[in-house]
């Protein structure tokens, strides 16, 4: 039989364990912890020569005792003496006796009971899948410790609207400090798998998070290596993007992250790192992550319309997406957020012209003219092209962007949310400036599905199926969830239909019996009155 021999130390002390290659990994941990002489409830952590946490478990890699591992007991059972008086002098209450109480507790229930409640045994398996987490690298990660990487439904809180429109300096700093604690540790494979996908949910993920997420997807893609960036440039690049990002319910920096994570998903999906050059999907992710930046909440139609200062120094030319480029390219003038600052004056000019031409490409009012660029080229399609392939990028960030309904409903719905809210703020101002109403964001017009339903099957949708044409493994991912959606959305429109006809013809019922009645009424007070007027004809 094979086995594999780990030395490592336990308190200084140098130790090995031996065993099989197939050996359970319960059975490889239970060693490790007669080793360390830990009990049963205790929290072992291995650390490898270069400090970093690895799991314990029959994948463990070979050693040899000039690189040994290092065991430690990070978290002790609670009834030790030592660790309950440490705790109870921090905690400022003995955690040992409010043990002792909740074992009491539980024994009591079960002689009333009769026998242990469901809700007790859901509690112990909660705290057991705790600590296996913990006892877990594949696992144990800042990120994945307590997210649901499944899908369900989660409740967010996404709006803004009682926040001031541009981040504090402390709530910068607040979230700048976790960055920087958080960006070297390491971040699980299922975490970075999930990110490659279209279901990813980011209504999990705090702010600090997210970031440190997106220098995972510079990392996965090589970039780091490919572009000489710098760990600590690119640190910086996205805390400033993560500043010019404005608290406003859509237009955020999670919906930035949520278009990059699209953008990085359809990297993986179509398999492009074998199409293009790293330098065009350097491109797009950046593009991805600047591509609203500083955005106010008000699309171009009230910017032009208020004659507002961005209008003005655009000459009305898509003025939000100019001043997004504008702002991206003035974090990437400091030379401390530079990402690009290694590479040659070619590739720089390169990157530059790319990353806006896929910046203005979100101006939706270009929507027509790009898809059918698109189209006309979609049968000769060829990637050695440049002509060809920067459409594709337009093509790509502009699917990105409104990518939303392509997610989970549980994700994609609380955006429609957002949305909403930032239209309804627009038409709201715009009602009382006196400009021009935005039809599809009054809200006395719109309905939630009324806003998707026309948008899904005329915008939405031809696009994505022209993108799968290219790449047909896209159908199941981005087309088949959409046109769920869509679904979704009409059922919904057709309730909404048939609850107001049932209203209206209610509301006319009632006002049928109130003429009835009262017609009813006054022929009986005209009969009452008729043997009076006899009388008085006869007298």
């Amino acid at each position: 039989m094979e086995t594999k021999i780990i030395y490592f130390t336990v308190n200084g002390k140098p130790e090995q364990a031996e065993f099989p290659v197939d050996c359970p990994a319960q059975d490889v941990k239970d060693l490790f912890r007669a080793a360390a002489e830990a009990g049963p409830h205790d929290i072992l952590k291995l650390y490898n020569p270069k400090g970093s946490i690895i799991n314990i478990s029959q994948n463990l890699e070979p050693n040899n005792p000039s690189s040994c591992y290092k065991l430690e007991v990070v978290a002790a059972d609670c009834n030790s003496e030592p660790l309950g008086v440490e705790l109870a002098g921090a905690l400022g209450f003995d955690l040992s006796a409010m043990e002792k109480r909740l074992q009491g507790l539980e024994k009591k229930i079960l002689i009333e009971a009769g026998e242990t409640p469901a809700v007790v045994y859901e509690m112990k398996k909660q705290v057991d899948s705790f600590r296996e987490k913990l006892e877990s690298v594949e696992h144990l990660s800042w990120l994945g410790l307590f997210k649901d990487l499944s899908e369900g439904t989660h409740k967010p809180s996404p709006f803004y609207h009682k926040r001031s429109l541009h981040k504090t300096r402390k709530e910068c700093e607040h979230v700048r400090e976790k960055f920087l604690q958080m960006s070297s540790l390491e971040v699980s494979e299922e975490v970075r798998q999930y990110l490659k996908t279209p279901t990813f949910d980011n209504w999990q993920w705090e702010d600090a998070e997210i970031m440190v997420l997106l220098q995972v997807m510079y990392t996965d893609l090589d970039f780091i290596a490919t572009f000489n960036i710098e760990p600590e440039v690119l640190q910086q690049f996205l805390f400033e993007v993560y500043r010019r990002y404005n608290n406003i319910p859509f237009h955020n920096f999670k919906h930035c992250f949520c278009v990059t994570q699209m953008m990085y998903g359809l990297i993986w999906l179509t398999d492009l790192r074998s199409k293009m050059d790293s330098i065009d999907l350097l491109i797009m992710l950046t593009s991805a992550v600047c591509h609203d930046l500083d955005h106010t909440g008000y699309n171009n139609a009230y910017q032009i319309n208020a004659r507002t200062e961005l209008a003005l120094r655009y000459n009305d030319i898509s003025p939000l997406e100019n001043h997004h480029c504008a702002v991206a390219f003035e974090i990437l003038e400091k030379s401390e957020s530079n990402i690009f600052r290694n590479v040659s004056m070619d590739q720089y000019k390169r990157i530059r012209e790319g990353i806006i031409k896929c910046i203005l490409a979100t101006d939706m009012t270009r929507h027509n003219e790009i898809l059918n660029k698109f189209k006309s080229i979609l049968p000769v399609f060829d990637f050695t092209n440049k002509d060809h392939r920067d459409v594709l990028m337009m093509i790509l960030i502009k699917v990105s962007d409104i990518s939303n309904e392509a997610r989970p409903m549980e994700v994609a719905e609380p955006w429609l949310d957002c949305l909403l809210q930032e239209f309804y703020n627009q038409s709201d101002m715009e009602k009382l400036e006196g400009l021009p109403v935005t039809p599809f964001m009054d809200r006395d017009k719109v309905t939630k599905p009324s806003s998707q339903t026309g948008f899904i099957r005329f915008v939405l949708l031809p696009l994505f199926i022209e993108l799968a044409n290219l790449f047909p493994c896209l159908e199941q991912h981005i087309i088949n969830p959409v046109r769920k959606a869509l679904d979704y959305y009409t059922e919904m429109e057709k309730a909404l239909e048939r609850e107001k006809q049932n209203r209206a013809q209610s509301e006319n019922t009632a006002k049928s019996k109130e003429t009835s009645v009262g017609s009813q009424s006054r022929a009986n007070s005209l009969t009452d009155d008729r043997p009076e007027a006899s009388k008085a004809d006869t007298l």
